[in-house]
This record gives C-alpha cells, structure tokens and sequence, in this order.
C-alpha cells in the first residue's frame, strides 16, 4: 500500500477558470490522491474556491490565508488567498505560520495539520514562497521557518514528515539546498528526500513550463520549483518514496490546469517482508531521524 500526495498552484482564478476548473477536477479523478496541497487558493464572503473545486469529493480540508487580494471587475474582488490542505481522512490538528517577508506587501503563509490515517498520524506542511526571482535572501528566511514548523508538527514516531507547495526555487538554489541537507543558512540544516530526484524519471521535471499557454507570456525560463519533499523513510521501508511524477501538465483544447504543473508522489506504507528480521525492529519502530 501506498501514501498518495498531489501539490498544485491553483493560480487561484485566472484565466479561463470555469473551463479549467473542469481539467482540474479530470486530474484529481485520475490521480485519486489521499493529500492534495493547493497553493494560490481562494476564499471570499462565502466562497470556498478549494470547496467548490473539490465539490462532493469525500476530503477533509483546511486553509491558511496568506494575503488579501484585491481586484476590480471579477466577482471575487476581495480575497483571501493563501494554501489549501484536502486529506481523505480526519484532521486532528493544525497549525498556521505566518512566514518571514521583506516588507514590501507580498507576505506568505504555511499550514501544517496532522492527518489520522490508518497506517497512523502523517504531519503535512504545505507552503508557498515568495514568487520574484531576486527575493532569495526572502526564500532563505522563509524555508527555515517553513522546515522548523514541518519538524515540529510530524507525530513522533509515526510516518516521516511531508513539506509540499510551491517553493520559487530551483534546486540549485540555496533555498532548496538547505531542504535537502546539501547546505546550511542561519546557521541551522535539516535534510529531507526531494520526492522527484528519489522517485522522478531521471527528466528535469519542470514545473514552470513555456510548453504552457498560460506560463509562457510571462517570459520565464522553464524550471522545477513545485516539490513533494519527505522525511527519511523508517528502517523498515515504512515512508520510502515509491514514485513521483510530474502532472496536472497537458493543454487540451487550449485550456490548462493552471499555470503551473502538479508533483505527484507515493509513499510505502507498510513495513518491507524482512525488515524487522533484518534490522531487528520490534514493529517497526522508528530509528530514523532528520
């Protein structure tokens, strides 16, 4: 058995979002996932975008708000806009961070909840960092907090902890460096599993494409920056990154997801035949650490 988790940019309601919403929905369908992490979500005077997108489908969710957005000419001129958690099964706990930002109005947002699934407790934490290509020394601040708050919020001894969103990074850059244990910032380091360097295809796995209608006017470079990232799987097997899989990522018609492309991964949820054998484990018992 398998963990299933699906982040996705949203890019809350623009563009031609009636027609996309349905592409969405085609993509959550096929997928099935257990965890969905939205970014760029919205909420306004009686509006759930992540509600209506998700319609009937039996998921349990939650919200963080990251900004007001204000527009004129739509029918959501004022919003929340921020992330998005949808678990198939009940969410026991959560907390909401407000990240560090560089004091010019953008400001950012994470929610990290703890899942009850069957296999046991799974902390989620889902973010999105700050979008422009010279706010690096922003990202920095914003990853740390954003990795301290998904360590702190993971049950102890129960299934290695999941950061997903959009995180504006490659993974070359520092931000995403310091995730994956390959440097240090602040003087602190942490180190998670990049689901899609550990279960990808060996592609580059862009996320931000100039294959996308909607991506391409904005004169960007194709890049990963979307991420499924995980603690290091138990001894037994239980966590280890199975596949992972860029999505949410075919034009038909005209008409997109969103504007950006989706990361899908599954995770074992059962102990491999032989583990405890092999190393000893009564249980399976949880003898790695981050």
């Amino acid at each position: 058995m398998t963990l299933s988790i699906l982040t996705l940019n949203l890019w809350h309601d623009a563009g031609p979002y009636v027609d996309r919403v349905h592409r969405i929905r085609e993509w959550i369908d096929r997928l099935d996932p257990d965890l969905i992490a939205f970014q760029e979500a919205l909420r306004a005077r009686g509006r759930d975008q992540v509600a209506e997108l998700l319609e009937d489908r039996p998921y349990h969710c939650d919200y963080v708000c990251a900004a007001r957005m204000k527009r004129t000419g739509t029918d959501l001129d004022e919003a929340d806009f921020g992330n998005a958690l949808a678990s198939r099964w009940p969410i026991a706990d959560r907390t909401e961070l407000r990240l560090p930002d560089g004091g010019d109005g953008e400001t950012r947002a994470a929610l990290s909840v703890t899942v009850d699934s069957p296999f046991g407790l799974v902390g989620l934490t889902c973010t999105h960092l700050n979008w422009k290509f010279r706010h690096g020394v922003i990202r920095e601040k914003q990853v740390v907090a954003v990795c301290d708050l998904a360590l702190r919020h993971r049950p102890r001894s129960g299934f290695p902890p999941l950061l997903v969103g959009d995180f504006n990074a490659e993974p070359e850059s520092a931000e995403i460096r310091y995730v994956t244990g390959l440097q240090s910032l602040c003087g602190r380091s942490v180190s998670f599993l990049d689901a899609w360097r550990t279960g990808g295809d060996g592609g580059p796995g862009f996320t931000w494409s100039n294959t996308n209608d909607y991506a391409r006017p904005a004169l960007e470079p194709d890049r990963r920056i979307d991420y499924v990232f995980a603690g290091f799987p138990r001894r037994d097997g239980v966590g280890r990154i199975e596949c992972c899989r860029v999505v949410c990522n075919d034009g038909r018609d005209g008409i997109w997801p969103t504007d950006h492309f989706g990361v899908y991964a599954e995770l074992r949820t059962e102990a491999l035949p032989g583990a405890e054998r092999e190393w000893g484990l009564a249980g399976g018992d949880d003898v790695h650490d981050i």
